[in-house]
């Protein structure tokens, strides 16, 4: 393809008017006005097979018409053409397709049409001879059409002026060859019947001899100029082409009209199914009719009655594939596609390859050790079974426990273990590798690999862990770097677009070494790279064609580096630049499909109807392919179908279905009619008319049935029909009629629009302060238009007001009884109706009963006073006046100050700000004013209580101007980019800009250069000062000026330009270590001119590179440290002791940091470690104290011991210390007990070779104090006396005594009765028995002493003696009870022998412990 470029001038007379504002931005022409627009158009030219740019130079210029008065309308056609009859047959004629664009071209669409045909007539005659203009009568311009605004361009003027193609057309219709090519130029021989009979007339009607303006033949000129008009159509007609009708959502209309089919739902393109479930391809279309479904497996088709395992969803194409009665799904492997057919066309899927996932188990083998000498390079193989998709491979132990992976030992992509090199601890345990299965969601195993280390230092010592040079101390001899993956010095790798990049490299090397990426020629891409796998691996996300070239990892120890280079080469699968759209066209129009897409290699393009290749279709005149566009002219009923695009290369496919649906659709209206709209009076609204045709109708708003077209002004129309009204007014309402016509009719649809006046509240609640108990009303008077229903509602603190019986809600106020601490809070009124609404707010403040008043004024409750009334402006002079006003009510608490406001209606209008504050014994002050300010005041009243509302603002005044008298503040010169300096200033105020049109003098000039001064007028409070040198100092100078005059000559302020990053980097950088964690800095300064900018620091950005202590894990998070100001020595501290550093130094200025210097090591020293972590004091009895330990968190150094500090204590007696020091493998100590009453406080601290650390302390805990009764038992924590002996002795004394007394009591109650022993037995009472007078026993005794015969041991119980009138003897072998008053109610038996009483010394009789529990 070759591209031309073809620069035109178009000329419009002045006086045309603009029907439509959106064509150009310059509306209607003027008189004295000329003004060129440019417009740029890159097209396919329909003619030729080149790609034309057309530059349209669009000129407005003096109108040279020779009749009429000046200004006077043209003749012009109707803006929408008069429908036409088809020449053949009688079939309804068509008018040229007005799409989507007709909004955006206007009337000018008119002109491209009939150009065209213009155009198309004169390649019928043979691209000679003359070209006739339109006849009178013709439907594009006949005079005495119905009155319209003239088009933008003339149309009957053009045709004199000759009609031409092109000179790079004819160009290359000349070289053209016969064919193809001159059919494409010889666009006669498809012109629709409507054209022809078009063409026809127009030469028939055109008017002939002196009078009818006929100026005869125009010869064609071989080189003349071409008018710019046949761009214009070419270009309006291939923008035509690009634009199609759409489909409304609405369910009628959907289910109404014919459409071919659409996929809406297919399974992916490479379906993976699980082996245990049934098989499901998806397949999904819509169309009307509904479509019917088939399918093809392997090219070939597929028939679903066949197969009793195989069936399709009802009324979807989606496949079904049942194990359940048995089958293997492998058989049904392979490449299926769904075709979804009905009487307009073939929608096809994409080729779906169905495969089934596979998890094969691992083979079975026997591994034998692997012996390895330490420090040597390993790799395990995984090798795992290929599965279908790839498992996820982990290394595990035997034991299911995860490998530990580092910088050493890690796994690769391939899911090989590595290890850079072997150390004695890596044979500690088994390694066996873990392939998991998606699918089937199942881990294998396999065998694990044994390793056998061979080693010079057999023993597998931990503290040669933390040794800062472990291999050595190992008898590891270093080496230098080698690549285990890839192998070699260089490789390379292909990825598709828009997948993930992934580059590995892992070396071997002892120490083992540390992996860099880099990309030659550039830095690798921030936003998509990111390093994984202990930066072994480097992941590109979303790859791009950019992204391609050459990639190097570098390998590095302290014995040396090497590199592998990685060419990374990008191809693409296809992918879409313009995917085919459906095309929905009336019959008659033209439109195009367009199939374009990228890839590499670059894909290939094949074009399919209804499922079949294009070639082998039936033949369609109004088709014409042209490479990846097909191009429709003229399409009829016949001509739909559905279209397959499939473009592809080596890498993939894309295949996309597009139909082509001709419709033919009078107008039809989508919504209800005769709606009602109301809206609000100087509201915007808006006025919908959905409507749908083919072709798409014109759409035209009308008032009240007459009048012309609504647009323009208070009216806009929008794309969909939507007539928007900006601004709502009384006269707007009324009745508003859509029209929407096309070819095949028209449809109209009506609107009634009512006006309603605003809802507002015109007497708001106000501000209230109630004493509790009293009565408050709040106010809501509201004015709403009568004919809606208006509801006021109430709300408290933003939620709804429950009204309760305390509370009165009338139509216009809302009153509160007996106001309550809980009704404090705001108050909103809302007022609204069914259109719109007002609220407004109010506050009530509850006062809490006071006490008795002492005078009247006490007794009343206070309030806030009322607003000022009656402001009145007297003594106007030029720059004061006096304002006076009358109080309002103090509400019972005086007023101590007015505040005065006042507002300006230019720079701030409705901003109120404090002029002036009064006492409050005054109602009358003058008031210094400002030059230029038109003053409105307010006065507010302040008591104890609060603020009143602001008074109602006085009249307007308005003082003289004056040149200003102050210059803007705070004048800045800062650079916001290394080429510019910004200067900006904080503006002045309304009171300070004493006149009109206030703008800013700002000069600038290079300091000490004595050049002229550079100055400009600005308006606003900035401005930027572009190409000027990086950091270089400015004298600048910032000056107010009004329409009065100039302000004082301001003062000069030095700002500076834009800074950019330093140059330089601190040389010779020396690092003196202080201690185990500081450093001290030293450098040498960056030469001034390097710094470019003001210097702000000198930083250090250092990192902790590892710790002296293998197996230690650090942060290598980059600290910093800045030394403000030209300095040259700095210190750096709180480092970790015992650790390797890495630093490097920059200059900072305002810009940013400059280049890094070169990096330095060093290392700290041993220190003092910190705190053992976990200090844990456990007392499992009173003989022993254990105490354990972790290792301190920052050993920061090799641990030699720990020491054990320790101390008995009680109370204030304190005990020796004893002190115990322990290995540094020790974490454990018990502590044997000297007393068991004693506490022991600790304290524990680690050593290294410096010193000892920071120390923990904790206490043993309390012992808890235990009595030696039994009965009862006293604990004091608190008090260091519950410790002693003594006292817990007395404790128990008095526990004894209390018992002792419980005794005698219950003794002493139960003496005295009587008991009718002989009732109760037959057996007479022996000659031993004391009394036997009446028959009874007495039970008491005389004298308050206990049972004779008995005493009272320790535990509370009576010991029986040998005693002949002992109640044991009278028992019958078990305990006595006593009833509720004590008496004892058991039976008497007979005495019995001694003998039995000797053998026995203790009774059984009940203990006076139980008889206090029967009492209980």
């Amino acid at each position: 393809m070759v591209e031309g470029h073809i620069q035109n001038k178009l000329v419009i007379p002045l006086g045309l008017q603009s029907t439509s504002s959106r064509v150009f931005p310059w509306g209607a022409v003027g008189d004295q006005r000329t003004e060129t627009e440019n417009y740029h158009f890159l097209q396919r030219s329909p003619w030729v097979g080149e790609k034309v740019k057309t530059v349209l130079v669009l000129q407005i210029a003096p109108q040279r018409a020779p009749a009429g008065p000046r200004g006077s309308s043209l003749p012009c056609s109707s803006s929408v053409p008069v429908p036409a009859r088809r020449a053949k047959g009688g079939a309804r004629g068509r008018a040229r397709r007005v799409s989507g664009t007709r909004r955006l071209l206007g009337d000018a669409h008119g002109l491209v049409s009939a150009l065209m045909r213009r155009l198309a007539a004169r390649g019928a005659a043979g691209d000679a001879g003359e070209v006739a203009p339109p006849a009178a009568d013709s439907t594009d311009c006949a005079p005495g059409r119905s009155p319209s605004p003239c088009r933008l361009i003339d149309l009957c003027a053009i045709w004199d002026a000759g009609v031409f193609l092109p000179a790079a057309v004819a160009a290359a219709w000349k070289g053209a060859p016969s064919g193809v090519p001159r059919r494409r130029l010889n666009e006669a021989e498809t012109l629709s019947s409507v054209q022809k009979a078009q063409l026809q007339r127009l030469e028939a009607a055109r008017p002939r001899g002196p009078g009818s303006g006929d100026r005869g033949p125009v010869p064609r000129m071989a080189r003349q100029q071409p008018p710019p008009w046949v761009h214009a159509a070419i270009l309006f007609s291939l923008l035509s082409l690009s634009t199609a009708i759409e489909i409304p959502m609405d369910p009628s209309i959907q289910n109404e009209l014919s459409q071919p089919p659409t996929i809406t739902k297919q399974s992916v393109k490479d379906h993976i199914v699980d082996p245990r479930d049934n098989i499901l391809i998806e397949c999904e279309a819509k169309g009307n009719p509904a479509p019917s479904f088939h399918w093809t497996r392997n090219s070939r088709f597929f028939n679903i009655a066949k197969d009793p395992r195989v069936s399709m969803r009802r009324r979807s194409g989606t496949l079904v594939i049942d194990f359940r009665s048995g089958g293997r799904p492998e058989e049904y492997e392979g490449e299926y596609q769904c075709f979804a057919r009905n009487k307009f066309g073939t929608a096809l899927s994409n080729r779906i390859r169905l495969q089934v996932s596979k998890s094969p188990l691992w083979p079975k083998e026997n591994l034998d050790p692997v012996v390895v000498q330490e420090g040597a390079p390993l790799t395990l193989q995984c090798n795992p079974p290929p599965g279908l998709p790839s498992p996820v491979i982990f290394w595990m132990s035997s034991s299911m426990e995860p490998i530990t992976q580092d910088k050493r030992v890690s796994q690769g992509h391939n899911g090989d273990l590595y290890f850079s090199n072997v150390m004695l601890q890596d044979m500690q345990t088994d390694y066996s590798c873990n392939a998991r299965f998606h699918f089937t969601h199942t881990i294998q195993q396999k065998n694990p690999f044994n390793l056998k280390v061979l080693t010079n230092h057999p023993y597998n010592d931990s503290s040669l862990r933390n040794h800062p040079d472990m291999y050595s101390a190992r008898g590891v001899a270093e080496r230098t770097p080698s690549f285990m993956y890839p192998q070699g010095t260089a490789s390379s790798q292909m990825v598709l677009r828009g997948m993930d990049l992934l580059l590995e490299c892992i070396a071997s090397g002892v120490p083992t070494p540390d992996i860099a990426w880099y990309k030659k020629g550039g830095d690798l891409p921030s936003d998509k790279a990111k390093l994984e796998n202990f930066n072994k691996a480097l992941r590109i996300t979303n790859v791009s064609e950019e992204d391609s070239g050459e990639y190097f990892c570098l390998a590095s120890n302290k014995m040396g580096s090497i590199r592998h280079t990685i060419s990374v080469r990008v191809k693409a699968a296809p992918y879409w630049l313009d995917e085919p759209k459906n095309l929905i066209l009336a019959p008659g129009e033209d439109g195009r499909l367009v199939c374009r897409a990228n890839g590499n290699p670059k894909p290939t393009v094949q074009w399919m109807v209804n499922g079949e290749p294009l070639q082998s279709a039936p033949p369609n005149p109004n088709r014409e392919v042209a490479g990846d566009t097909i191009i429709f002219r003229d399409t009829q009923i016949s001509s739909r179908a559905v279209y397959q695009c499939n473009t592809s290369n080596e890498h993939g496919y894309l295949l996309a279905n597009a139909f082509v649906s001709v419709l033919d659709v009078p107008p039809r209206m989508l919504s209800p009619r005769n709606q009602l709209i109301r809206v609000i009076l100087y509201n915007r609204t808006r006025l919908d008319c959905p409507f749908f045709g083919s072709p798409i109708p014109t759409l035209r708003w009308f008032k009240n049935g007459q009048g012309s077209n609504l647009d323009g002004g208070n009216y806009h129309v929008y794309e969909n029909g939507s007539l928007e009204i900006k601004m709502i007014r009384k006269e707007d309402q009324g009745i508003y009629t859509c029209v929407a016509t096309n070819i095949l009719g028209k449809a109209e649809n009506q609107v009634r629009l009512e006006v309603k006046d605003p809802t507002r509240i015109y007497r708001m609640p106000e501000d209230q302060v109630a004493q509790r108990g009293t009565t408050v009303q709040l106010e809501c008077r509201v004015k709403h238009d009568p004919s809606l229903k208006l509801t006021v509602s109430w709300l408290k603190d933003d939620e709804p007001l429950y009204i309760g019986n305390r509370m009165k809600k009338e139509e216009d106020s809302l009153t509160i009884f007996g106001v309550a601490e809980r009704d404090q809070g705001s108050y909103t009124c809302v007022a609204s109706t069914e259109l719109d609404q007002d609220l407004a707010k109010a506050y009530l403040t509850v006062l809490a009963d006071q006490a008795t008043p002492t005078n009247r004024l006490a007794a009343l409750p206070k309030g806030r006073p009322d607003r000022p009334r009656d402001l009145e402006l007297t003594d106007l002079a030029e720059r004061s006046v006096r304002l006076t006003w009358i109080p309002g009510d103090d509400n019972n608490s005086p007023i101590t100050d007015y505040v005065v406001q006042f507002e300006e209606d230019q720079f701030q209008p409705g901003v109120w700000h404090d002029h002036s504050k009064f006492p409050g014994s005054v109602n009358s002050a003058v008031l210094q004013l400002s030059p230029y300010v038109n003053y409105q005041f307010r006065v507010i009243a302040i008591n104890e209580v609060g603020s009143s509302h602001p008074s109602l603002p006085s009249e307007r005044y308005r003082t003289s101007g004056a040149p200003p008298e102050s210059n803007p503040s705070d004048v800045k010169g800062e650079g916001t980019r290394k080429n510019n300096m910004e200067i900006t200033w904080t503006p002045m105020n309304a009171t300070s800009a004493f006149g009109p049109n206030l703008r800013y003098i700002v000069k600038w000039r290079r300091r000490e250069t004595r050049e002229t001064w550079n100055n400009v007028t600005v308006w606003g409070s900035r401005y930027v000062v572009g190409q000027t040198p990086v950091y270089v100092p400015y004298e600048i100078r910032v000056q107010a000026e009004n329409d009065f005059g100039k302000g004082p000559e301001p003062d000069t302020v030095i700002g500076y330009s834009g800074e950019d990053y330093p140059r330089a980097a601190p040389t010779d950088v020396k690092i003196r270590v202080l201690n185990s964690t500081a450093i001290s800095l030293q450098w040498n300064r960056v030469y001034s001119d390097t710094v470019q900018g003001q210097l702000r620091e000198y930083r250090a950005y250092y990192w902790r590179e590892s710790s002296l202590l293998k197996n230690l894990w650090v942060s290598q998070k980059r600290q910093q440290a800045g030394f403000p100001g030209d300095r040259l020595r700095g210190v750096v501290s709180r480092l970790f002791p015992y650790s390797n550093y890495k630093l490097e130094m920059v200059v900072v200025n305002g810009r940013g940091d400059g280049p890094r210097s070169e990096t330095k090591e060093f290392t700290t020293p041993e220190g003092v470690p910190s705190a053992p972590r976990r200090f844990r004091v456990r007392q499992p009895n009173l003989e022993t104290i254990n105490l354990e330990w972790d290792h301190p968190e920052h050993p920061n150094g090799i641990l030699i011991g720990y020491t054990l500090k320790y101390v008995a204590f009680n109370g204030t007696k304190v005990g020796k210390q004893i002190v115990e020091n322990f290995s540094p493998n020790q974490t454990k100590f018990t502590v044997q007990r000297a007393d068991p009453v004693s506490r022991y406080r600790f304290s524990l601290s680690a050593r290294t070779q410096v010193g000892s650390g920071e120390a923990v302390t904790e206490e043993s805990p309390a012992p808890p104090n235990e009595g030696r009764c039994i009965a009862t038992t006293y604990t004091n924590n608190q008090a260091d006396i519950a410790t002693q002996g003594w006292f817990i002795g007395l404790m128990c004394a008095i526990a004894l005594l209390v018992l002792i007394l419980l005794i005698v009591c219950f003794i002493k109650r139960s003496r005295g009765g009587k008991y009718p022993v002989r009732e109760k037995k037959d057996v007479p009472l022996g000659p031993e028995d004391p009394k036997e007078e009446d028959g009874s026993f007495d039970y008491s005794d005389e004298d308050n002493k206990p049972l004779q015969g008995s005493q009272t041991s320790l535990d509370g119980t009576i010991k029986q003696q040998e005693s002949d009138d002992s109640l044991v003897d009278y028992g019958e072998g078990g305990e006595g009870q006593f009833n509720e008053d004590g008496s004892f109610i058991g039976q008497y038996t007979v005495k019995k022998d001694k003998e039995e009483t000797e053998g026995n010394e203790s009774s059984e009789a009940t203990s006076p412990v139980n008889a206090i529990y029967s009492l209980a």
